[in-house]
């Protein structure tokens, strides 16, 4: 409860209001015309506003539209396919359980043989190569191996979007250039039973790999389902759309693909 004679609306500090002297009641009363000395004023009072917060405000705002200037310009931190300054840059290395195995682990996005870059690399640190690893029977799927010929690898996934249709056409597509390209369905963080389900209620034969923790779907930077990675042969990025796509759309796709791949060959003979 507030004291008596003071304003119930702001804090003060406690003091013997019986034995304030004359001159105390003068400062207080003088202090009242100027509003509190002390403390929180009462609400209610308006306050002018202060420069120095302005100015905060002012350098606050500076500052994101900085960082966000800054996050814009970093080639790396964009979605793929949205831009075309990834074409030409070799593809990260990566490995996926197949749909078809019955292994229940996370993909495999090492870039190299140890976690830190000491050298030599302790022991504690060492690590195996997503492209390395062995396949045995994990029946896992290396990227590397399908550097063979020119790929086709399409990120899909069911949650906050219906990107199967495009999954259908890809499959379509995939059948159709059998032995001239290869061809990769990666699906990014749903359930294994829900895939499976999903690939047997529409029957497609090409091969399907699981991103359960989403790593290689970060690694490449998938914004958008469906994202479709093109390379050359080798594990270069030919280009990357974005978007839903029907068959014929594909099939031009795999088709500038394939021509891009032999006009490469035939330069670099």
């Amino acid at each position: 409860m507030p004291a008596r004679g003071r304003d119930p609306g702001g804090w003060w500090p406690e003091g013997d209001d019986g034995d304030r002297s004359t001159e105390g009641r003068g400062e207080d009363e003088e202090a009242a015309k100027t509003g509190p000395p002390r403390g929180l004023e009462t609400p209610g009072t308006r306050r002018s506003t202060s420069r120095y917060s302005i100015f905060v405000g002012i350098a606050f705002v500076a500052l994101i539209l900085v960082a966000v200037a800054n996050l814009l310009d970093d080639g790396d931190s964009g979605i793929l396919g949205i831009e075309d300054d990834d074409e030409g840059l070799p593809l990260a290395e990566f490995a996926v359980p197949s749909l078809v195995g019955s292994v229940e682990a996370d993909a495999n996005v090492a870039q190299d043989d140890c976690e830190s870059q000491r050298n030599p690399c302790p022991s504690d640190q060492a690590r195996t190569p997503a492209c390395e690893i062995d396949l045995g029977a994990a029946n896992a799927i290396r990227v590397c191996d399908l550097f063979d010929r020119p790929l086709a690898i399409s990120f899909w996934f069911t949650r906050g979007g219906d990107c199967l249709p495009s999954q259908d056409s890809f499959d379509e597509v995939a059948s159709r250039y059998e032995g001239r390209v290869n061809f990769l369905s990666v699906n990014a963080r749903d359930d294994r039973d829900d895939v499976e389900a999903i690939v047997n209620e529409r029957g497609w034969e090409l091969p399907v790999g699981l991103d359960a923790d989403g790593a290689v779907a970060n690694l490449y930077r998938v914004g958008g389902c469906p994202t479709f990675v093109l390379a050359y042969p080798g594990g270069i990025l030919y280009r990357a759309e974005i978007g839903d796509r029907t068959a014929t759309e594909i099939d031009g796709l795999v088709a500038e693909l394939l021509a891009a791949s032999r006009a490469r060959a035939s330069t670099s003979r």
